[in-house]
């Protein structure tokens, strides 16, 4: 859930963005003055969003908002009752994001929060590695680069069993003992060419480097990131 902070010396104007922030999704929080803001900023969680006020009793927004940006990596949105042109200017020289006049509606406000969100998500999302993702149900390999290979249900089956294992080897009896319940008759030639199938598959279909690993006289592993997800797109 994101979180907002709303810094504005009016009692009831605050009130009115947390509970409606609230009533949206967000976390929100009110600081009436820029003392209380800087506490806020000393807690170990801090704001995805600053909505900040020009005019406070203790501060003056564009001083705070240029002290922020040099602390912080969040969203600023300016909200004051200065609308003249150069206090705008001022606003977004001093690093304000969007700058907004008070009589703007509070769902105006809110749409402003998910849009600078939205702006802003390609910069603080954690870069996790690219992974390989199954999706059992449909029978899908999705490769790294979006590509998505088609699967058997042995194949199925054989990906699966290798992703679980989390990288670790499995070994040829193993995997043959796994397949046997899909069909009869399965022994190591039947699953040297379930692997040289889906290799092939692999490399026809995606430029990402070949997942499945042989282990020489013991087995197969998957030695790449991957994870088994039910929710892929078709």
């Amino acid at each position: 859930m994101s979180r907002i902070l709303i810094v504005e010396d009016e009692n009831a104007l605050r009130a009115d963005l947390v509970d409606y922030m609230c009533l949206n999704g967000f976390e929100a929080q009110g600081a009436g003055t820029a003392a209380d803001m800087y506490a806020v900023l000393a807690e170990p969680v801090l704001p995805d969003v600053i909505i900040l006020d020009i005019s406070l009793p203790d501060g003056n927004g564009f001083e705070l908002a240029t002290d922020i940006r040099a602390r912080l990596n969040c969203g600023i949105i300016m909200l004051t009752a200065h609308g003249d042109p150069e206090s705008r200017v001022q606003g977004f020289e001093s690093g304000a994001d969007i700058y907004l006049v008070k009589h703007t509606s509070l769902r105006e406000i809110s749409a402003a929060v998910q849009s600078l969100l939205r702006r802003l998500a390609p910069e603080t999302e954690d870069p996790s590695p690219q992974q390989w993702q199954l999706d059992p149900t449909a029978w899908k390999l999705l490769a790294p680069d979006g590509k998505v290979i088609r699967l058997t249900a042995t194949e199925n089956t054989f990906v699966s069993t290798l992703i679980e294992h989390s990288g670790a080897t499995c070994t040829r009896d193993q995997l043959s003992s796994i397949l046997s319940r899909r069909q009869t008759q399965f022994d190591n030639r039947h699953l040297d060419a379930v692997v040289s199938r889906l290799r092939r598959k692999i490399t026809d279909s995606t430029s990402a480097e070949q997942p499945i690993k042989s282990v020489y006289g013991v087995g197969y592993s998957f030695g790449a990131p991957g994870r088994i997800d039910s929710r892929q797109p078709s």
